[in-house]
């Protein structure tokens, strides 16, 4: 037995049914047009309003170049500039500075606008208004837009705000007008449309660096590569352009003033030195000369020559040394005080001075990555906190190696110092007059030796000042590109369409999702193993408040009339050993048919010769007696209640064969009247008249009254109906039929109209019987009204024009 009840559960197989899926789709197929159609006219809306963007883009080549002066002279060790410095260089192309350096090479003073319907469009670089400032203060001027309107030839009238307020006054041209703090002219431009408004604003380089930096990116054009790109963004294609030449230019200017740094400092160095050597040098001259027109020398001894070259010598190298202390202590300041940029001034300290430029270089690179890093990262953040620590240990290498140059420079000026006194001894024992005039000479000689050394230098640095070349060359200049990147008109257009089709069928999903009823009969083979005994189509017209007529013979030939024809012929292979059938009509809840059911089948039942009697044994709510037309006051209760007899409750119908028993008065206990023994004589006794006994109760899900009819029934019709009973009532049967042990349970699926938006996309597969589940052959008659067998009235479509004028 417990087998057999599995079997009895057992679901039959469905299969997903594309068909049906496209159906669905199809059947809101004006929900997906009208999403597409509102998104595609959001975004013509969107396109219409949002300012168009403009990209420009240049490219410049990092590298370092050199020409045959350069390798002749070994002034200056400048870095290359590598793939390494690439983060570096970014940062000074979008420095401050940089930037409104460029802005100022462009013509930024007045901007000019043109006003539309929809926006207002800047006009650079065209300048529709000659407009000469008078007075115009940096600090303070006019800064809001001011609106022109050409009046005739001779005057125009301007439109602005003072004090918050909307200000006009007509002016005439060449005339001196004063806004504010600003003072200008505005020279007759010619014929210019009377209906057309030009905005014009005064502006400061500062005004536009926000906008610069906004729309500048940079970057390398390739990984590991040492060619850079600039793209500028911008509402108006031809200043994307400009300013990304002119930050080119600008970084070329700033990379080869750089680049000369050093050997700038180097030239000041030297020409501060040769200011006081060049005095020095000539007032020794002048000193040697006066000494001998005064002693009457002519000249002095060959031993005296000697020692005199041997001192100067000594001087001059003495001399060269202090010299080198001095630039060494110079750098020593730069590093101490940490200048954004560190330069060596001198490069005569052999070997050592070598090592120390390169701890230079690299203290350069570290600052510039810090300055870099600084503008994403704080101060206290770990990126910077590690490159700090670079650049200090950096810092103290080079200022160790400082210390240990310096002192090696003292020890060669003590050394220096003691030759110098062995010759300074020797000239001590020159006469007088002898040994004064070789001080004279030996001062000169040092001078002398000296302001050439420097001399020298100083033109070994311009030499190399005058060969530098700048380490960036621009490849590509930037070019207005009037096809604008943002927005992207096709892209939008292809994303609304997308939007659309995802919320027509996201609103078909969520439609279907939060649908809690049942529409077709593959929803009820899902829920429950009930077989299904037929589907009764919905009246194809309104249907008065009693249901008054018998559907199924006012129209006879319909859609509907057959369905119920096809559900009585499943029925007569219902419990056919039985002479006499007992059939109960029930729900889960009201309002789903069974009355109107249990009419229609007793009156096509009637039709074929059998006696059928309708009972109303919904004590609380019967319609039987609306629909009959006949006053409820005596029926099944009077029975029930020994009030009357069998006899006396039945009436007679105006169709053939078909009689019904109405509910009666309510009883106040109609649960314990169903229950009692009298019920089960009056079956009994209406068996024996009658050929089919049907019988409308009351909804099984509400109350329990239907319980003693279901159990003594031959049939139990179970009514679901199309858009009405909830996914739950479908499980109710197999429930029942459980719990009470029956077997002889359908189900009937009232009211269906074809509504491909909430079936079912599955289809069921037929098995016959081998399951234990039995199957009823039915037809659901979508597709088939216009067969020719039936006469329902066909729809007019939407589009017959003609049912507009019925």
């Amino acid at each position: 037995m417990e087998e057999t009840e599995k079997i009895q559960r057992k679901l039959p197989n469905q299969e997903i049914d594309y068909f049906k899926i496209g159906k669905i789709l199809l059947s809101r197929w004006y929900w997906i047009a009208a999403s597409v159609g509102i998104s595609v006219l959001i975004s013509y809306t969107y396109l219409w309003y949002t300012p168009k963007t403009y990209s420009s883009a240049g490219t410049l080549k990092i590298e370092e170049k050199k020409t045959e002066i350069s390798d002749l002279v070994t002034v200056m060790a400048v870095p290359e500039r590598g793939p390494s410095k690439i983060q570096s260089i970014t940062s000074v192309l979008q420095s401050r500075n940089l930037i409104l350096s460029a802005i100022k090479d462009l013509d930024y003073r007045v901007s000019f606008y043109i006003m539309g319907r929809v926006r207002t469009s800047e006009v650079y670089p065209s300048k529709p208004l000659n407009i000469e400032l008078i007075r115009f203060d940096s600090l303070n001027f006019y800064h809001d837009q001011i609106g022109f309107k050409a009046l005739n030839n001779k005057s125009f009238e301007l439109s602005y705000k003072i004090a918050g307020k909307e200000t006009q006054n007509t002016f005439n041209y060449d005339t001196p007008v004063n806004i504010g703090p600003t003072s200008f002219t505005i020279k007759y431009p010619g014929m210019l449309s009377k209906n057309t408004v030009y905005l014009f604003k005064f502006n400061i380089p500062e005004d536009y660096i926000d906008r610069v930096k906004a729309g500048l990116a940079t970057g390398e054009t390739s990984k590991n590569s040492n060619i850079i790109g600039l793209q500028e963004i911008d509402s108006n294609p031809q200043f994307a352009a400009d300013i990304i030449n002119s930050i080119m230019n600008e970084y070329v200017a700033f990379d080869r003033n750089q680049k000369a740094q050093s050997a700038s400092q180097m030239i000041d160095f030297i020409d501060s030195q040769l200011a006081f050597l060049s005095t020095e040098v000539k007032g020794s001259e002048n000193s040697i000369e006066k000494y001998k027109q005064k002693s009457k020398i002519l000249d002095v001894s060959s031993a005296s020559t000697t020692s005199v070259t041997k001192a100067a010598e000594i001087e001059s190298n003495k001399s060269l040394l202090k010299i080198q202390l001095m630039a060494i202590d110079q750098l020593k300041d730069q590093i101490t005080r940490e200048k954004d940029n560190v330069n060596l001034n001198f490069t005569t300290a052999g070997a050592d001075n070598h090592l120390l430029q390169a701890m230079v270089e690299k203290l350069d690179v570290l600052i510039q990555e810090r300055n870099a890093l600084l503008k994403t990262y704080n101060n206290d953040s770990q990126p910077i906190r590690d490159i700090n620590q670079q650049v200090l240990q950096i810092k103290l290498n080079a200022l160790n190696n400082i210390k240990v140059l310096r002192s090696g420079i003292e020890k060669n000026i003590a050394f220096l110092d003691s030759q110098l006194s062995q010759v300074n001894q020797t000239i001590m024992t020159l006469p007088a007059a002898q040994r004064d005039l070789v001080s004279l000479q030996r001062d000169f000689e040092i001078n002398d030796k000296v302001y050439s050394f420097l001399s020298e230098k100083k033109l070994e640095a311009q030499i190399s000042r005058a060969g530098i070349l700048p380490g960036a060359t621009i490849i590509e200049p930037a070019q207005p590109n009037f096809n604008p990147v943002s927005p992207d008109e096709h892209n939008i257009h292809r994303s609304a369409i997308i939007m659309g089709l995802v919320i027509g069928l996201g609103l078909i999903i969520i439609v279907r999702i939060m649908n809690p009823y049942i529409y077709d009969k593959e929803t009820i083979e899902s829920l429950t193993s009930i077989p299904i005994l037929g589907i009764i189509r919905k009246f194809p017209e309104p249907i008065d408040e009693n249901n008054g007529q018998i559907l199924a013979l006012v129209k006879p030939k319909s859609i509907f009339a057959e369905s119920v024809r096809s559900v009585r012929t499943n029925l007569s292979f219902l419990a056919s050993d039985k002479k006499s059938k007992v059939i109960c009509i029930t729900s889960e809840v009201a309002g789903e048919g069974k009355s109107f059911v249990a009419v229609n089948l007793s009156s096509t039942l009637s039709l074929i010769d059998k006696k059928v009697i309708l009972i109303g044994a919904d004590l609380r709510r019967s319609r039987i007696h609306k629909i009959f037309n006949v006053a409820n006051h005596i029926g099944l209760s009077n029975y029930l209640a020994h009030q009357s007899e069998l006899d006396d409750i039945i009436f007679h119908s105006e169709q053939e064969n078909l009689d019904f028993i109405i509910s009666g008065p309510v009883p106040p206990n109609p649960s314990e009247l169903l229950h009692s023994e009298r019920m089960n004589t009056l079956i009994t006794q209406l068996k024996t008249r009658y050929d089919i006994v049907m019988i409308d109760t009351a909804p099984i899900g509400l109350v329990s009254d239907a319980i003693p009819l279901i159990r003594m029934s031959d049939i139990n019709v179970f009514v679901i109906r199309s858009g009405r009973s909830k996914f739950y009532a479908a499980t109710v049967p197999q429930r029942v039929a459980q719990e009470y042990q029956l077997n002889n349970t359908v189900i009937v699926l009232n009211a269906f109209e074809e509504e491909p938006l909430h079936s079912r996309y599955y289809t069921t597969k037929f098995t016959g019987d081998s399951s234990g589940v039995h199957y009823y052959y039915y037809a659901d008659y979508s597709g088939y009204e216009d067969s020719g067998y039936y006469l329902d009235d066909n729809k007019a479509k939407w589009w017959d024009i003609r049912r507009w004028f019925k």
